[in-house]
């Protein structure tokens, strides 16, 4: 019996002892200082998902396409703060009355399930980590989290995180995102489409942009009348620019009238 509960003993050292290094680590590495600069690599999401592709045999390509912030539409980041982090500019990594309501709501129903991670804590999770959720892993992200507001600017995190989240199976980044659900430039998205694309961020492969769902549809109205009580929106405005790009990409009816002076007509002497 005290053989046995050396064996047991040392065994648990051995666990604890492994838990220690394997969490550790993340105090030191990956280097997330290149990130100022550096665009990053290939996700552990990405690669999470091309492996789950693989192991079903399915043939598919990760669609991601890096855009500036300054060339992401200015509805889409005040959408997806409002969705995601409404707080991200004030806080420092960590929003604790929204982690302490999903802690509740976890409690409540007795599963894992609920939210109240920041931009900065997806970002982490996003690059570094999987999708698991185990208290190991909240931990490293903790650690990650941390370490990625002591070293980048809110702005770069921002940045970062538009150009590598998932927003459809494959589809990862905001460009990606863009062109897969409405066939345009993630510069030329409007409101309407920004709080879309924001409400399916919770769960991009099931979640769509095509009407389909209720969620998707009370969530993004929802965004979009938080832009507009806050002055982000103006719909008449909004709605006269929508009007103006149809226009412009109908042809005219005096298309194929020359120009004033535009050298396809003689000028008068």
């Amino acid at each position: 019996m005290k053989v046995l509960k050396r064996w047991l003993l040392l065994l648990l050292i051995l666990v604890a002892a492994f838990m220690i290094i394997d969490i550790g680590r993340y105090f030191l590495y990956p280097n997330v200082a290149l990130l100022q600069k550096d665009r990053p690599g290939k996700t552990a999401f990405m690669e999470y998902r091309e492996e789950t592709w693989r192991q079903k045999g399915i043939k598919k390509k990760i669609r991601n396409t890096w855009v500036p912030l300054s060339r992401v539409s200015p509805y889409v980041i005040k959408a997806v703060i409002i969705a995601e982090d409404d707080k991200f500019w004030s806080h420092e990594g960590f929003d604790f009355a929204a982690m302490q309501k999903a802690l509740e709501k976890d409690i409540k129903k007795k599963k894992l399930l609920a939210g109240g991670s920041t931009i900065s804590q997806q970002l982490a999770k996003n690059l570094y980590l999987s999708p698991s959720k185990n208290p190991v892993r909240k931990i490293k992200e903790a650690i990650l989290t941390s370490r990625l507001e002591n070293n980048l600017t809110k702005r770069r995190i921002l940045e970062i995180y538009l150009n590598v989240v998932e927003w459809g199976d494959g589809s990862f980044g905001i460009e990606a995102a863009a062109q897969s659900h409405y066939g345009k430039q993630a510069s030329d998205l409007n409101p309407r489409e920004a709080a879309t694309l924001a409400s399916i961020l919770p769960n991009p492969r099931r979640y769509k942009s095509d009407g389909t769902s209720r969620y998707v549809e009370n969530q993004s109205e929802r965004i979009y009348q938080i832009m507009v009580r806050r002055g982000i929106v103006i719909p008449e405005y909004d709605e006269v620019i929508e009007e103006g790009k149809e226009e412009n990409a109908r042809p005219g009816e005096n298309d194929h009238l020359p120009k004033e002076n535009d050298g396809s007509a003689p000028k008068g002497q």
